[in-house]
């Protein structure tokens, strides 16, 4: 192949390139777009009192066991309930941070 072939094909697989990576950026966003919903936000809502209530309710059976099997003077079922609902608050204010900082860089791509 010549000099201006071997420059006109790359010349052509660089706007393919372009393109493909183009039309991907467009699909991509207008994905984005759908996903919030109020059904998608109610999910969410969902998922928040799930990643609370597990742990919750795991630390309190986990406390009635210990309860039950190694009596004390302090109430294991109490302490490790709170401990499960620090523990689900913790989390659910982790997912909701980073969920948050998506929404807004999504935001701040959509401005430019």
């Amino acid at each position: 192949m010549t000099d201006a072939q071997e420059g006109k094909k790359s010349r052509c697989k660089a706007a393919f390139l372009q393109q493909v990576g183009t039309k991907a950026a467009r699909k991509l966003k207008a994905q984005r777009g759908t996903a919030r919903t109020v059904w998608s936000g109610l999910g969410m809502m969902g998922l928040i009192g799930w990643s609370v209530t597990i742990p919750t309710l795991l630390g309190a059976a986990l406390g009635l066991w210990l309860d039950k099997h190694y009596p004390g003077p302090h109430s294991w079922t109490l302490t490790l309930l709170i401990t499960g609902l620090v523990i689900g608050c913790l989390s659910a204010w982790r997912w909701v941070a980073k969920e948050d900082q998506e929404i807004r860089k999504e935001q701040e791509d959509n401005d430019e």
